[in-house]
């Protein structure tokens, strides 16, 4: 085994962590019983559920983003609140203080054995890891490697009632060489090591190509393993049965699209309600530039077969609900909550819907709550530069619905030239509105990156010059088909339009994020500032 050092963020307590500000543009609860799909229109992409009596957890791939693994808290499955993450850092340190687009962080499972949380999740270039913690809110263990492997993927444990357990997991065809299978490992009790050599249980080549994220489940004496299949924008999910934990996998596909607008639902959780009585299943819809959203859909059993959403010609093959009753909750309903995604700056802590593009480092940003702002220092660009997707110290957050409007507040204290600060929708390729310090002015203008990870270089429009020395407002809305128009104003109220409509596009593996940046062009021994007053994501008018 190998033990990674690494500084783990000392999570807020739940309650003063949940910072529980109801979106003001997706709420998923309609306040009649009845709930819409997505439960959790972000890109919560992955996404793995655990029950704990009353208390429903979710975590979800992060990929390079820090903080990592975040953690959202439900009790009806429909109304979720960020909680905290697994780690601010993310190890290695010297690898991941560097963006690593589409690396890091895979598709983890959560579970509860023995009065703790465990966290399995993947890095597919250097193999599988677990943490564990009393709170799931935090603080949680250094994460422990139990399988150098590259491209092992997508890793969920499962406790025997005899005591022993076993791991299944996937293969990265872009790193193993191959894909399409899975296999099952013995595992020690206490989930800290694997046992023996792993057995291939199934291969989905003919019937389900790309198998991958599974999730391990016992029930009623069969084995059964939950796996989507067909790729991430357009499969199915099948499920796995078997009387021994190593075969031989009866398969069979139990949710796809059919006739609905909710393209490849697949790869998620299976839970049911604390009294037994209602399953239901989560899992993820890619809506690209979107990211990976995540819906609930309700589930039944058939002869020991899975039936996941609505079966209306009675095939045993699901397919999803855009509206339906909520799952049953004993005592009072649970009060309408959404991520968090506004923030006003007022604690001395960043809200927990932010995560920066690599790992945060001393000196980036500070806050003050109580004069309510986030400070920004400009960070030097890194070396070879050419544009933002090499840059680690953007601010970023996921996308909260289809249609928005984003408005922050800042004041620019340039002190060198070429210092600048943006407002940024990232991704593939990405968009800004950059305020930059130059010959003593302050030169406002659109930036626009087509192919970022292929390090084209940024356009920009004619820049406009903005008083100094006093805040200015920088909007992005956002329309159907992720079309984002970017526009500022000196006041708050007026706005004007500036450069064209740009269209937001994924990045990788993940959506596209939105948020803030500050760089400057060399080293100094002093930084500009950008002061943050407010965040905030509104509805689109």
């Amino acid at each position: 085994m190998v033990r990674l050092s690494l500084l783990l963020l000392v999570l807020l307590p739940l309650a003063s962590a949940a910072q529980s500000s109801l979106s003001k543009v997706w709420v998923p609860d309609l306040g009649n019983g009845s709930y819409k799909n997505p439960v959790l229109y972000a890109d919560y992409s992955d996404p793995d559920v655990v029950r704990v009596g009353p208390d429903y957890y979710l975590t979800s791939s992060s990929f390079n983003a820090a903080p990592g693994l975040q953690i959202l808290h439900s009790r009806d499955l429909v109304n979720w609140t960020l909680i905290g993450a697994v780690f601010t850092q993310q190890p290695p340190l010297a690898r991941y203080n560097l963006p690593q687009h589409g690396n890091g962080v895979w598709a983890p499972a959560i579970r509860y054995h023995r009065k703790e949380f465990y966290i399995y999740y993947p890095d597919p270039d250097l193999g599988l890891f677990v943490t564990k913690a009393k709170n799931p809110a935090g603080p949680w263990s250094t994460p422990v490697c139990i399988k150098e492997a590259k491209g092992w993927i997508d890793p969920c444990p499962l406790w025997d009632e005899d005591g022993q357990a076993y791991l299944v997991h996937g293969f990265a065809g872009s790193r193993a060489g191959f894909k399409s299978v899975l296999a099952v490992s013995r595992m020690s009790p206490d989930g800290l090591s694997l046992l023996g050599d792993e057995v291939l249980v199934f291969d989905g080549h003919d019937k389900h190509p790309t198998i991958e994220g599974p999730k391990f489940y016992k029930r009623h004496g069969y084995y059964y393993i939950f796996a989507p299949g067909g790729g991430v924008a357009t499969g199915w999910q099948v499920v796995l049965r078997a009387k021994n934990v190593f075969g031989p996998y009866e398969d069979r596909i139990v949710l796809a699209q059919g006739n609905t607008p909710i393209n490849g639902p697949h790869q998620g959780a299976w839970v049911d309600t604390p009294d037994g009585k209602q399953d239901w299943f989560l899992h993820f819809q890619d809506q690209g530039a979107y990211g990976r959203v995540v819906h609930l859909q309700p589930m039944q059993w058939k002869n020991d077969w899975p039936i996941i959403g609505e079966d209306p010609d009675g095939d045993g093959t699901g397919q999803p609900v855009l509206t339906y009753r909520k799952p049953a909750v004993k005592g009072k309903p649970q009060p309408l909550a959404t991520p968090a995604t506004s923030d006003e700056f007022d604690a001395n802590t960043l809200g927990l819907q932010w995560q920066w593009h690599a790992n945060p480092q001393p000196g980036w940003h500070f806050l003050n709550g109580s004069a309510g702002f986030l400070r920004l220092y400009s960070v030097p660009l890194p070396e070879g530069y050419q544009n933002l997707w090499q840059v680690p110290n953007l601010l970023l957050q996921k996308l909260p619905a289809e249609k928005f409007i984003v408005t922050t507040k800042l004041t620019f204290t340039p002190r060198f030239e070429g210092e600048k600060v943006g407002l940024v929708m990232m991704g593939l390729d990405y968009a800004a509105l950059t305020l930059t310090s130059k010959a003593g002015q302050l030169h406002l203008a659109q930036a626009v990156c087509q192919n970022a990870d292929k390090l084209t270089p940024e356009t920009t429009t004619t820049p406009i010059v903005v008083p100094s020395k006093q805040p200015l407002y920088l909007r992005v809305a956002v329309r159907e088909g992720a079309k984002c128009q970017f526009s500022y104003s000196l006041n708050g109220e007026q706005f004007q339009p500036l450069g064209t409509e740009f269209t937001a596009r994924e990045g990788k593996w993940i959506g596209a994020k939105v948020g803030l940046f500050c760089t400057r062009p060399g080293k100094t021994n002093d930084a500009g500032t950008a002061d943050v007053d407010w965040f905030r994501v509104e509805e689109a008018k």
